[in-house]
């Protein structure tokens, strides 16, 4: 019996000792679960460790955050194996899933209230932007624009209040629960102290003890700091009391195959985790299975080593793709960094750049909207950077609108000035349009659309409604004006004709060269003199023939006159002579008084010619008429020379006779 009793001690020893070995490789290959959670714009990949297997831990719910700020910015969402498998399309479908959750009465994961949230907020922020930017469009006032209440907004803070107090009571039942259980594990413990006191308490005790087993077994979650000391305690006693274990062979034998079956469940199931899709999910219910495969007693000794060499091996499968799966998230995360880094570089560069117009920053919101809109698309970024980044992005975004809203702001007060400008000249068109004063009006109007060309922009609409004033009083003025001209251009038309007929007649006399030519030429200057106004477009024209001819007659009439004149001259000075010597001399004294006052004024005329033609432009018919009459002066003075040779010459003949 002694040898019986030695053989059961030392196989209850090594079952404790296999126990607390799966205790102990069970925290060495546990691997990180979820991260403290954290109020950011992002969430990250956890860092921190889960609870191992022999260590039972709940958080408790996290205050909600304060609602997202009003100006335009991008709105994360939280990436947890929940939320990717949710899509919220609206406000309205985000209302109805939290509505829904009030009136069920669930207590929903903190991962899917963040989601809800996030979602919400996305939806709300962007209804914001577009009506703000239809308010800007429309030409508001930035600094006057206010927000429209949503009432949705205040339905979803209702609800989630609701939810949160919810929760609250939730997690201080849970912990109420775990006090409870850990007051329930204590007594057994107690009552286990109890019944390993000696051999024979033992031996009749054993059925209370399986039972106590039992009800550990079934006893919940403690709290999380008292999980391990209590783990302990309950290993001692349990240890004592197989010490001092007196079984049969057959009871023992019976005991380690229930516990075979038992732990062969558990191995089948710890391998089926590894098909599992859900990797968080697989590593938590692995927690599970080794909490009860520690709760199970031992097996026969030849295959103990066996039955924890396969339960190890399908838990080092299931914490391997754990592992990995947390490995692959921060590897993402790095390259989410690279590539939201990438994205407030391009937002930097488009806030710098320089803006000529509404046109460029047009184009540039819309690269910007299409960037802030790939922000979205991209995962979080490793949580020590993620907050950063986004104020980075937040900070660039922001200088661009605020610069753009001061752009609009002045270019507002630019359109208010010009518009009172152009209001100015529709007044004043307006003013103008029933003059009859033709030509001076006419300046007037043109002088006023020339400087409506100066003037700036104003909006579309009011633009187009100024220019159709303005144009309408143009419009009535100059219509009125070519109502009234029609008669008088007609008029012009027909002076013209006239004036191209005397110009024939005048090229007619000079190619005939008839004795009545000089006076033929008068009476067609004075025709031409008596005949009115010609087209404006052919004055010029029509008057450079006619001087041109007239110049040619001049010439040629002056010739013939001279001559006429110095023979009737030379034919009279012998009957001045025959009044006496004396006659003569008071003629020939005459004319050199006529010579000298002819001389004087020809010099006259050619300074004033002088100053004229440093200050006119060529073909100025002023100067025209000018070079004429100094010509006919000289030409007289020219005779009144010859005259006076002719007297001379008669003196001379006198004397010799």
């Amino acid at each position: 019996m002694d040898s019986q009793e030695n053989v059961l001690q030392q196989e209850q020893a090594e079952n404790v000792k296999q126990q607390e070995e799966v205790v102990n490789t069970e925290a060495q290959e546990t691997v990180a679960t979820e991260a403290p959670e954290v109020e950011t714009p992002e969430a990250t990949a956890p860092e921190t460790e889960a609870p191992t297997a022999d260590t039972e831990q709940e958080q408790e719910p996290e205050a909600e955050p304060e609602t997202p700020a009003e100006e335009p910015a991008p709105v994360e969402e939280k990436p947890t194996e929940e939320a990717q498998q949710k899509n919220y399309a609206s406000k309205a479908d985000v209302l109805d899933r939290l509505k829904e959750i009030v009136s069920e009465g669930e207590t929903p994961r903190k991962e899917e209230l963040d989601l809800l949230k996030t979602t919400f907020y996305k939806y709300h922020i962007a209804e914001r932007e577009a009506q703000l930017k239809e308010y800007l469009d429309a030409g508001g006032d930035p600094e006057k624009y206010q927000i429209t209440p949503d009432e949705d907004e205040n339905v979803f803070k209702a609800e989630m209040a609701v939810i949160k107090e919810r929760r609250q009571k939730a997690f201080q039942q849970t912990e109420a629960e775990k006090q409870e259980n850990l007051k329930k594990k204590l007594d057994i413990i107690e009552q286990i102290k109890a019944i390993a006191t000696s051999p024979d308490e033992a031996n009749r005790s054993y059925q209370t003890f399986k039972a106590l087993q039992q009800q550990w077994r079934e006893i919940k979650a403690v709290p999380a700091e008292k999980a391990n000391e209590l783990w302990r305690n309950y290993q001692l006693y349990v240890e004592q009391f197989y010490d001092l274990l007196k079984l049969n062979s057959e009871a023992r034998e019976y005991d380690f195959k229930k516990n075979l079956e038992m732990k062969t469940k558990l191995c089948e199931a710890a391998e089926k985790l590894a098909e599992e899709p859900d990797v968080v999910s697989a590593f938590q219910q692995l927690q599970d299975l080794h909490q009860q495969y520690r709760e199970i007693g031992p097996v026969a000794k030849e295959l103990r080593e066996e039955t924890w060499a396969r339960f190890k091996a399908a838990s080092t499968v299931v914490n391997k793709r754990h592992q990995q799966h947390f490995e692959n998230l921060r590897a993402q995360e790095d390259d989410n960094l690279a590539k939201k880094t990438a994205l407030c570089e391009k937002v930097e560069a488009i806030a710098q750049e320089e803006n000529k117009g509404a046109a460029d920053w047009e184009k540039h919101t819309k690269q910007i909207i299409e960037i802030q809109n790939e922000w979205k698309t991209i995962g979080f970024a490793p949580q020590k950077m993620n907050v950063k980044i986004f104020e980075r992005f937040r900070a660039a975004c922001d200088s661009f609108f605020s610069r753009k809203a001061e752009y609009f702001k002045e270019m507002k007060q630019r359109f208010s000035e010009n518009a009172e400008k152009k209001r100015a000249l529709v007044e004043k068109a307006k003013a103008l349009a029933d003059s009859t004063e033709w030509r001076s009006t006419s300046d007037k109007m043109i002088a006023l659309q020339k400087e409506w060309k100066t003037i700036g922009m104003v909006p579309k609409k009011l633009g187009d409604q100024l220019w159709s004033e303005f144009l309408a009083a143009c419009n009535k003025f100059f219509e009125a004006r070519n109502a009234a001209n029609v008669d008088t251009r007609s008029t012009e038309h027909a002076n013209l004709e006239t004036k191209r007929s005397i110009i024939e007649q005048l090229k007619a006399v000079l190619e005939e060269k008839a004795d009545d030519a000089e006076e033929k030429v008068h009476e067609l200057i004075e025709q031409y003199q008596q005949t009115g106004h010609v087209p404006f477009k052919e004055k010029d024209k029509i008057y450079a023939e006619y001087r041109e001819v007239m110049d040619k007659l001049r010439s040629e009439l002056n010739i013939n006159t001279s001559r006429r004149r110095l023979d009737n001259f030379k034919n009279n000075i012998k009957n001045i002579a025959r009044r006496g010597e004396d006659a003569l001399m008071d003629e020939r004294g005459r004319l050199m008084r006529r010579y000298e006052q002819m001389k004087q004024e020809i010099q006259t005329y050619e300074n004033n010619l002088g100053f004229l033609n440093a200050s006119s432009k060529k073909g100025n018919s002023l100067i025209d008429e000018l070079n004429r009459k100094v010509q006919k002066l000289k030409d007289d003075c020219e005779l009144v020379r010859q005259k006076i040779k002719a007297i001379d010459a008669e003196n001379t003949e006198e004397e010799q006779d």
